[in-house]
């Protein structure tokens, strides 16, 4: 559902195409309503769109581009950036460096990586937060979300790492399916040439050491070849380039690695769990 909040919200790049849309469809004569049967939409989900109530979705971009574009492209090109609108202000920075990156290497502990979220799985997240977020704030990240695995099939090729603390996978959001429907994604993304899925047990703390004890990051080698470290915590984010804490922190991301599961053996539980019945 469109909010008003939504037009104080919205970003630059949302006001920017809805009064690109609006322009071109009254250069060419076109009613809201008229405009959205030709794309699929009713006359008020394009006047949402104009006023950034609701700002435009990738499919409307698509189908504006194919209708009113002129062959400018204009739409086609704001795709990326009306994406970056929608993210959460802590991620928004990270998110084109997440998308350009060499190498990702994650370690997470509370919830699966957004990079290998299922759209139900995340929907679910999303929506059970605190304070509850409209309905319509919902999809938006979520389609944002989802906009991130591009990463996967990118040329060239990203080379991607995920590490999960067991708890991830027996952790669920939304419902028991949604859960083993996110893990058998998930062992199908560990199956990927350029993907390598881990898992650190439960039982980790229990034979001496345990380097993940302090929780989530992401190492980043940018498209320059620089080392970078993104951390977040309560809506707040950290992005880490000194040299020495950057060394430090890989050191640590090593450790963890060392101490989790063989990929092999860590699709074996993946599946294992994802075929498990619970009520």
């Amino acid at each position: 559902m469109a909010r008003a909040e939504n037009k104080v919200e919205a970003g630059g790049t949302t006001h920017l195409v809805a009064a690109l849309a609006r322009a071109l469809r009254e250069q060419q004569q076109i009613s809201q309503e008229q405009l959205g049967k030709r794309i699929g939409y009713t006359g008020s989900a394009i006047s949402a769109m104009e006023t950034c109530a609701q700002p435009a979705s990738d499919q409307m971009l698509v189908k504006l581009e194919e209708t009113i574009g002129g062959g400018l492209g204009v739409f086609e090109k704001a795709r990326t950036f009306v994406l970056l609108d929608k993210y959460p202000p802590q991620f928004k920075d990270f998110s084109l460096m997440e998308a350009r990156a060499v190498t990702l290497s994650s370690y997470q502990t509370y919830v699966v990586d957004g990079l290998f979220q299922t759209e139900a799985y995340a929907r679910a997240l999303i929506g059970g937060g605190f304070p509850k977020l409209p309905e319509g704030k919902v999809e938006e990240l979520v389609e944002a979300r989802m906009a991130r695995k591009a990463l996967f099939d990118r040329d060239p090729t990203a080379m991607i790492e995920l590490i999960l603390d067991e708890a991830v996978l027996r952790r669920p959001f939304g419902s028991w399916e949604i859960l083993r429907g996110q893990l058998r994604s998930l062992a199908e993304n560990a199956e990927r040439d350029n993907v390598s899925v881990q898992v650190l047990p439960l039982e980790r703390g229990l034979r001496g050491g345990h380097a993940g004890a302090r929780g989530d990051m992401k190492l980043v080698e940018t498209e320059e070849h620089h080392h970078v470290v993104y951390m977040e915590i309560e809506d707040e984010s950290h992005l880490v380039s000194n040299p020495v804490k950057v060394a430090q922190l890989s050191h640590r991301y090593a450790k963890i690695r060392t101490q989790a599961l063989s990929p092999d053996d860590s699709l074996s539980l993946i599946q294992r769990l994802a075929g498990e019945e619970r009520t």
